[in-house]
């Protein structure tokens, strides 16, 4: 087709979601360098977008805005763009992406009766499959445009230089080994026990390593991380709530190592290329599995106790059956605990972590 002019990515939904979908972005910029890209994203999402080359525009949208401040933003937003790729199959990102493209590109539910009128909205519609990796999922949008490939996701970037990561941990990145932990996800039933976070915390120091430990600035976030630290906060670089995600991805790229759940900043140390171990439980691999910063060649088996991909160690609980149940923990709501987190020992996280840098040291 001919280079379009101008294209909208609209990715309507959470942080992770957003730097999943910074492989269109990319694609679309090596396919099209002299088009205008813009992004249409919530606005608590956009921090995920910071320094983003690809990008031309980043749009933004209150998460909860009105009937009223709806329209009006999707009159301003009205045919600015000559064509807009559709990431997900919500009413509001294909009802956005018809006010602001005069040609439009989506995903569409399965369902006929979900997708009739988006069918009617879009040049090309191409079927949702619930079954595939999200970053997969997400590129087919470029593909059917033509451009193909393993997509590399894009994280933000504040522009740090190493003195000035080592400002703000107040130790020198270049010299210093050191490994970042997140253990707090933004929902409880994907967290980790916090005996097993200060047993890690004591063998990585016993491995030679210093720690750094960073939250989200939400009191939930902090206050567990706080309660899980106990004494051992003295023995920690404490992060929380202290760095923007620009800022904490431009430090990852100086981390020997970095331990998280499944949440949105292990999704970042994976882009980064940081050695990532991954903490998984009741979500599933197969669709929400940290992408490497090389790509994914190899898909994510459903269960399994130990995936290693690229820079990445995915590790679950594979003696439950029920792991992954793709449900919010045992008890199905978001502060639920979850058996499969609960229950997987800190040896297996150490185990991870060693393979993973013995495989970094071998090259």
């Amino acid at each position: 087709m001919k280079p379009p002019s101008s294209v909208l990515i609209v990715s309507l939904r959470y942080l992770g979601d957003v730097l999943l979908t910074t492989g269109v972005a990319r694609t679309l910029r090596a396919a099209w360098p002299q088009a205008r890209i813009g992004m249409l994203v919530f606005a608590d999402t956009a921090p995920m977008l910071e320094g983003n080359a690809d990008l031309d525009a980043v749009h933004t949208l209150p998460r909860r805005a009105g009937w009223g401040e709806r329209f009006r933003f999707g009159a301003e937003l009205r045919n600015r763009y000559e064509l807009a790729l559709i990431v997900q199959t919500g009413d509001r990102p294909h009802l956005y992406g018809w006010a602001a493209a005069r040609r439009r590109v989506g995903l569409a539910p399965a369902r006929r009766s979900k997708r009739l009128w988006k069918d009617l909205l879009l040049a090309q519609s191409l079927t949702a499959d619930a079954t595939a990796h999200r970053v997969s999922e997400y590129a087919r949008l470029p593909a059917a445009l033509g451009f193909g490939g393993t997509p590399r996701l894009r994280p933000p970037t504040a522009g740090l230089t190493a003195a000035q990561c080592s400002a703000l941990t107040g130790f020198d990145v270049e010299s210093t080994p050191f490994a970042l932990l997140h253990p707090a996800p933004r929902r409880r039933y994907k967290r980790w026990h916090a005996a097993g976070w200060r047993a890690l915390i004591d063998a990585l120091h016993a491995r030679g390593l210093r720690v750094a430990v960073t939250a989200a600035p939400v009191d939930a976030e902090l206050s567990y991380v706080a309660e899980m630290l106990g004494p051992a906060t003295s023995q920690v670089t404490d992060l929380r709530g202290k760095l923007s995600l620009a800022q904490t991805a431009d430090l990852l790229h100086h981390a020997a190592a970095y331990v998280g759940p499944d949440t949105a900043t292990t999704h970042l140390a994976a882009a980064c290329g940081t050695p990532t171990v991954a903490l998984y439980g009741p979500t599933d691999p197969t669709l929400w599995g940290p992408w490497p910063a090389d790509g994914l060649t190899t898909p994510y088996e459903k269960r399994f106790a130990l995936q290693r991909r690229g820079n990445v160690a995915l590790l679950q609980n594979a003696d439950l059956d029920c792991v992954p149940c793709q449900l919010e923990g045992c008890e199905r709501h978001r502060e639920s605990y979850s058996r499969c987190l609960d229950e997987l020992p800190v040896e297996a996280v150490l185990s991870a972590l060693d393979r993973l840098q013995a495989a970094r040291a071998g090259g």
